[in-house]
Parts: structure tokens; C-alpha cells; sequence
């Protein structure tokens, strides 16, 4: 069976790739394709190497990136003119802009949907059109479904080809969710979700990859007594708050995009220590004694986020907010630690911080669920038992 997955990348991410890189943007698509994946960034090849472990055809695309895109464009001969991409999103005077119109950016991002709904850029529609001629192939699986949308996949589809979506973010409004033989999400509330809106849907887990483990080399030393590595910007204004609270208690250090859009007053300027991507964001978690996690609203009680698999991947404690179903995921108080309030946050942090040996089993245990249990491998197998499903037959390499 041949699957092919559809993923974007964050702006910011590309622009440090491909900063950190001089010539990549001229290399080839195979070349470009190994470098992004080799930062380890997000899912990178995640869901594909384990779709071909288990014996099946697997590749990803990364359809926003257009220097990637228009590589496999011109290799391919189709004549494509590109947009430049800007990347310098962190400038004064965008800094600036940022933070004035921080507080009321939930309030406008309804409007400006409404005034200018998302449409995927039309040589990006072309490339990826091209791209699924090309590969042919039986599945697509979809996990940018706020990027490309139902019209493009309307597009895409072909007798006896499935198209299946991903999704733990905000549902695109004014989709047409029809076009979707399957959805899947690590988010009960997003299954019940769209089985009430009469789609099918099934739930599938995060995960963590073992084999980042190998690729990152020697242990470092625990040299970080306490972490939080995402995002900072007003958009998360209840995390914020939250940091800051944490930040005058504590020894915590910061890392992650959004903080140029915070006042200067925040505390979390004082203990930023940069972005954290792919391999950086792994070394910070592996250096990290406790790393925090925090939930947002979206998740609606629910542990989701990716950072319950990598911290506890990479053999840091990790000390998370209580959802109802986290010993769905990881045992509470022996492979992972949680907390219902700030006030507790802080409790936890100053008891396993003076009681290493407690701190480094609970870090230990929950290394081994994320390796042994919550890992790629399993996740991919029950997807490939819901592609089997769907079509009513096992699916056979």
C-alpha cells in the first residue's frame, strides 16, 4: 500500500533551516528533504519510517515550504513561478506590532477569517496536484487539514484512494468535512466531534520516536534543574501568566518562540534562553532535570500535546497539569507527575527537585512507557488497522 502524508511546517522554523544552512535552498528536493528531516523537528518522518517498518510504500510532503516545493518543481519540469517567503517575523517594528495587538488578536482572528478566508496558494495546488500523480497513491493522509483544505482535496481524489485527515488544532471553519472517508485525532473531544457531525472518526494517540534517542548521541548531563520549552506569545495568555507565577519561585528557564510579543515587564525576559527546534528542543529536554507542561483550552481536559511523549523520550520528569485521562497515557506519581493548580506546580517542582533519586525513577519509568508502549510503531499499526477497516479488508504490505 502506498501512503502519502501531508504536513506543513511553522514559518519561523523554515526560516531557521534554512538561515542556518547557506545553499540548502539551491539543493536538490532529496537533499533539502534529508536536512529537514534530520532536525528531528515536529513529526519530521516519523509517521512514514514506521508506515514502511510495517512493511508498506510511505512518503511525507511538506506543502508550505516553498523553496522544498518548488526543488521537486523544477526537477520535475513543471514550470512554477514562487512566491519569496519572508521569515522576518521577529523585526522591531513586527515585534512591536505583536505585543500592540497581542491582547485582542483571539478577538480580530474571527473577523479577519471571515473578511479573508484561507486559500492555498494556487502553484502550491499545482505541485501538490503533480506530486499525488506522481506517487499514486491508496491512502492520503492529510495532517494539515487547516492548509489544504476540502477543494483541494476534491482535487486529489481517485477511484479506491482513501482520503483520511489528522488533526489535535483548531478545526478549520466552513470545511466541508464530507470529503474525509476517515478522521483521526488524539483529542476524545474532536472524535465525538465530528461523529456527531456524521463523519467517521477514531482516535489515535501521540507519540514519541526511539529512534531520536540514537540519533542525538551520548546522554548530556542534567545541567537544566527546571524547564518549559513552547510557545509565548499573548496568543497563550493563560500559559503566560502561569510561567510568570512559576518564574518568581522557582530556578525555571524558558525557551521558545512568541516572547518579542510580550511587554518588556514580563519576568520570562529575564530567564529566556532562545527558540528550541527539532534537535535543540531534544537536547534542552534531555538536559533537563523536570521539564513543565502546560495544556491549552483546545484539549478541553484532555492530555493531548506532544510534549507528554518527547519530554518523557528524552528521560526528563515531567511535571504536567492533571486531565482527566493522562493514566490513559502514563501511570500519575510514578512515570509522570502532575499538578492541578500553579500553587501545586510549584510544591511538585521544589519536592522533586530536593529528592533526586524519586525525580530520576518517575523520569526513568516514563522514558520506558514513551519507548516501549507510546512510540511510532504502535501508533502507525492501529492507523493501518482503521485504513483496513475503512476499506473492509486487512491491509497487506
Amino acid at each position: 500500500m502506498r501512503i502519502l502524508i501531508l504536513n506543513t511546517d511553522y514559518p519561523r522554523f523554515l526560516g531557521a533551516l534554512y538561515a542556518g544552512q547557506p545553499g540548502l535552498a539551491e539543493a536538490s528536493y532529496a537533499v533539502q528533504m534529508r536536512a529537514r528531516n534530520s532536525t528531528l523537528f515536529g513529526v519530521a518522518d516519523f509517521y512514514s519510517r514506521n508506515f514502511r517498518g510495517a512493511g508498506h510504500e510511505a512518503a511525507e510532503l511538506h506543502v508550505n515550504n516553498q523553496i522544498l516545493q518548488y526543488a521537486w518543481a523544477r526537477e520535475n519540469s513543471l514550470s512554477i513561478e514562487p512566491q519569496p517567503m519572508d521569515h522576518d517575523i521577529t523585526s522591531p517594528a513586527n515585534a512591536t506590532l505583536s505585543r500592540v495587538l497581542g491582547p485582542i488578536r483571539p478577538l480580530l482572528r474571527p473577523v479577519l477569517r471571515k473578511l479573508k478566508p484561507f486559500r492555498m496558494p494556487d502553484w502550491e495546488v499545482r505541485v501538490l496536484v503533480a506530486q499525488v500523480e506522481a506517487l499514486k497513491p491508496d491512502v492520503i493522509l492529510n495532517q494539515a487539514m487547516e492548509y489544504v483544505r476540502s477543494p483541494v482535496l476534491k482535487l486529489l481524489r481517485a477511484p479506491r484512494r482513501l482520503i483520511v485527515g489528522q488533526i489535535a488544532a483548531p478545526r478549520p471553519e466552513d470545511e466541508d468535512y464530507r470529503v474525509y472517508d476517515l478522521v483521526i485525532s488524539s483529542l476524545p473531544n474532536f472524535i465525538e466531534w465530528f461523529s456527531r457531525h456524521d463523519v467517521r472518526a477514531r482516535y489515535n494517540q501521540l507519540a514519541f520516536e526511539p529512534s531520536v534517542l540514537e540519533a542525538m548521541g551520548p546522554e548530556p548531563e542534567r545541567d537544566v534543574p527546571l524547564s518549559f520549552v513552547g510557545s509565548l506569545s499573548p496568543d497563550h495568555a493563560g500559559r503566560v501568566a502561569w510561567l510568570e507565577e512559576i518564574a518568581r519561585n522557582t530556578p525555571l528557564k524558558v525557551w521558545g518562540n512568541g516572547i518579542e510579543r510580550l511587554p518588556p515587564s514580563s519576568p520570562l525576559h529575564a530567564i529566556y534562553q532562545g527558540e528550541a527546534w527539532g534537535r535543540q528542543m531534544y537536547d534542552v529536554l534531555r538536559r533537563s532535570r523536570i521539564t513543565l507542561n502546560y495544556h491549552i483550552d483546545i484539549a478541553e481536559g484532555w492530555a493531548n500535546n506532544m510534549r507528554l511523549y518527547e519530554a518523557t523520550g528524552a528521560g526528563a520528569m515531567l511535571l504536567t497539569d492533571r486531565q482527566r485521562n493522562i493514566g490513559d497515557i502514563y501511570v500519575d506519581g510514578s512515570e509522570v507527575t502532575t499538578y492541578g493548580s500553579t500553587r501545586e506546580c510549584i510544591g511538585q517542582t521544589k519536592r522533586y527537585l530536593a529528592d533526586e533519586p524519586a525525580r530520576a525513577a518517575i523520569a526513568a519509568a516514563g522514558q520506558r512507557k514513551a519507548v516501549e508502549v507510546n512510540n511510532y510503531f504502535n501508533r502507525t499499526g492501529e492507523i493501518l488497522e482503521y485504513f483496513a477497516e475503512l476499506a473492509n479488508v486487512w491491509v497487506l504490505p
